[in-house]
Formats: structure tokens, sequence, C-alpha cells
């Protein structure tokens, strides 16, 4: 039997108290995908107004979103193989080679010719979206993994918001293209990305005490992966379902939020969009991290469910006011960025793998992550593509209050439904186990 071999770092990691230890892999992880939002979300901080896309009804900034999503949409069922079978030996090397081609694709997109620059961000779309299986794979299976991944969960909140930051400096004050201006974001933070998935690779892998919490986490095969399908089929369906428009909601708000600010009159962007999320992240790590304290995983479980219903409300509720003119809307954004998150974020985290503890299924919570993201960025696309087509006529601005609305009141339907259902499982896992 082979030795494995443990660096230094590794060994010191092991011997710490775990509280150290969490912080340790909060800020690893956290650096990482904070990094990797540079080479992804840039490109969004510039607005192409005026640009058509081959003299058709959609916008050309439309075109580049959807171009990107259908890239990270296809790395998402890419990645509901390639993560969930990657061993532990493999995981920092994929993580360099995702990052560098997606660098390389922003390259492309700055020289490329313009009826090319589409396929060029395709292909920045195309590694990225394995970038946060790969990373969740570290965190996963552990006391701690509600503080783990809430700390994790909070660096694309808040990068989303600092790297578009950064790509209007360097537009403003520097005088970059709206096409060379994502390539020098990228390049700015890929030196950080590699140190900070080097230290994230030094992180040990959970210990005995953290299996028996939380059953042990496995690589799976095909046959294990349609066994889990077929076992949670009916609850799968309805969270799959919400996530489906979750998704498109959530990134609607990122990528148009430049659109829509303009449209409310805010003009003074760089500011509100550099700090405008520290307030959502804060919120939701306070949410998430509180599951830590929670150690039975049936009312873990519920307390993520009650989580992403309140975000839902929030949703809602935030948009009545500022109908009816009770808030600003600044006040707005933030407050729908903060429910959006609240039931985003527990689907790419805590969600899946309390529902795995609770359930006492054997399999990686990173599968379920993925097969939800390969659905839910199917439905951003479909609903991009509808407001360009269908509804040409309406603001971004109206569009998206709408849209509150419907997300708000159909994903407490669909959120409480499959709550019941799941809970249900995880008291017959709790009778068999007896």
């Amino acid at each position: 039997m082979s030795t494995v071999i443990k660096s230094p770092i590794t060994r010191f990691l092991e011997r710490v108290p775990a509280q150290v230890l969490a912080v340790y892999a909060i800020v690893a992880a956290f650096s990482t995908y904070f990094c990797m939002y540079a080479f992804r979300r840039p490109f969004a901080a510039a607005n192409y107004e005026g640009l058509r896309f081959f003299g058709t009804d959609i916008d050309l900034k439309t075109a580049f979103v959807i171009s990107q999503i259908l890239g990270y949409m296809l790395s998402k069922y890419i990645g509901i193989k390639v993560c969930s079978e990657t061993t532990r030996k493999q995981r920092m090397w994929r993580l360099f080679g995702l990052i560098i081609a997606a660098e390389v694709a922003l390259v492309l997109f700055a020289v490329l010719p313009a009826e090319w620059k589409l396929i060029a961000i395709f292909c920045n779309g195309l590694p990225l979206g394995m970038v946060w299986g790969l990373v969740v794979l570290y965190l996963e299976g552990r006391r701690t993994s509600e503080l783990l991944l809430a700390g994790l969960s909070c660096s694309f909140i808040i990068a989303s918001g600092v790297v578009k930051g950064a790509g209007r400096w360097l537009i403003e004050a520097h005088g970059y293209g709206d096409f060379t201006m994502p390539a020098m974001t990228g390049l700015i933070f890929l030196v950080p990305f590699v140190i900070s998935v080097f230290l994230l690779n030094q992180i040990p892998e959970p210990t005995q005490k953290d299996i028996d919490a939380r059953v042990q986490r496995e690589s799976m095969n095909a046959s294990e992966r349609m066994r889990f399908m077929k076992e949670f089929l009916p609850g799968m369906l309805m969270l799959l379902t919400a996530y489906f428009f979750l998704t498109a909601y959530r990134d609607f708000r990122d990528n148009y939020m430049s659109n829509i600010l303009l449209e409310m009159g805010i003009t003074e962007q760089t500011k509100f969009m550099l700090l405008s999320e520290l307030p959502v992240a804060f919120g939701v790590l306070v949410m998430l991290g509180g599951l830590f304290l929670i150690r039975n995983n049936r009312w873990g479980l519920i307390g993520a469910y009650a989580i992403m219903l309140l975000g839902l409300v929030l949703m809602g509720g935030s948009t009545l006011l500022l109908d009816n003119g009770a808030i600003r809307g600044d006040v707005w954004m933030v407050l729908v960025g903060l429910g959006a998150y609240l039931a985003y974020v527990p689907f790419g985290s805590v969600l899946f793998d309390r529902l795995i503890a609770a359930t006492r299924v054997i399999g990686t919570a990173v599968f379920a992550i993925y097969v939800a993201d390969a659905i839910g960025y199917m439905g951003s696309v479909g609903v991009q593509l509808y407001k360009d087509i269908v509804e040409t006529d309406a603001t971004r601005l109206d569009f998206f209050r709408r849209f509150t609305y419907g997300m708000s009141i159909l994903g407490v339907v669909l959120m409480a439904s499959s709550c019941v259902y799941f809970l249900g499982k995880a008291k017959k896992s709790l009778s068999a186990d007896r």
C-alpha cells in the first residue's frame, strides 16, 4: 500500500484546533473563487450601448451574456461527470488548467474580429463552470461545512460587484475599451488565483468524526448518479424548477445591473457596484453560517429551507415597498439582491450537503449541485432571450420588477412543497437506521 505524502502545511493543519482550520479553509476557498470571478464577470461591466447582434432586436450585450452562459451551462453538464469523479490529486491541476483556458479566451475576445467574439466569450464560460464544484469538494462532508460553504458563497456575491467595479475603473480611469478590459481584469487576478489554489489544496481530508456526523462522501459513477435521481425524483423536480427561474433571476440582476441602475437614474455606478454587495454577502454569511450551530441534520435541512423561503419573501416584499414609494431604487436593488442570494446560495452549498446527511444516502453533494446548475443556466438563457425577443418594448427595469413578483410567488410554492417531500425521506431514513 502506497503512503500518501503530506505537505508541511497539511500536517500543521491536521494538528491545529478546528476553528483555526475552518478560518484557513474559508480564506483559501473564498480567495480562490473570488479570483475566478475576475475571469467570468468583468465583461458585464461594459454597456455596449447601441450595439445590436447582426441587425436583430437582440442587444449585443445580451448576445455576449447568453454566449458565455451557454459555455458555462455546458461546463455544468460536463462537470456532473468530471467533478463527481475527480480525485484529490487531480483537483489543483485541473483548477489551474481551467483558469488559464478562460484567460486565453478573454484575450481572444479582445483581439478577434466582431463576428468571432461570441465564440471567444463562449469558450471563456466553458472551463469556468467546473471551478465551483472542484472547490466545494475540499469543503463538503465536514462538521463545519455550513460555515465553510457560507464563507465560500460570499466570494461570488462580493466578487461580482468588485470585479465589475474594477472593470469600470479600467474603462473610466485607464481608457481600456469594452473588449480589452475583461482580459486585463483577469490578468490582474491570475497570480492571486494560483496562490489561492495552492493554499486550498493543503486542506486535510475530513476526519472520522466528520464522516460519522455527515456521511462519507464518495465519488459517484454513472449508475450511482442515476440511482440518486430515481430515489429523489419528485423532490428534485420541484427544486430544479425553482432553480431554473431563480438562476435566471440572479443572472438577470447581475448581468444587467448597470442598465437597471441607469434606468433608475443612478449614474455613479462604480461606487455602487463596489459596495452594494457587501451587505448582501454579510446577510448571507450570518444566515447560512448560523446553520453550523444546528447539529441535527433534519433540523439543519429545515433551517436551509427557512432561509430560502425568507429570501423569496424578501424579494416580493421589497418590490411592493418600491412600487409604493417607501424605499429608493438603490435600496431596493440591495434588498432583492439579498433575497435572491438567500434563496440561491443554499443550492450550491448547504442544501444538498444537509440533504445527503439527513437522508444518509452515499454520494457527493457536488453531483446534485451540478445537476441543479446545468438546469438553472438553461433558465438564464431562456429568460434573457424571452425579454429581447418577446418583450422588446419593456425596459429591463420593468421586466425585472415583474419577474421579481413571479419568482417570489412560484418559488415559495415549490420550495415549501419540496421541503415537505425531503423531510419525509429523512424520516424514513431515520426509521430504517433504527
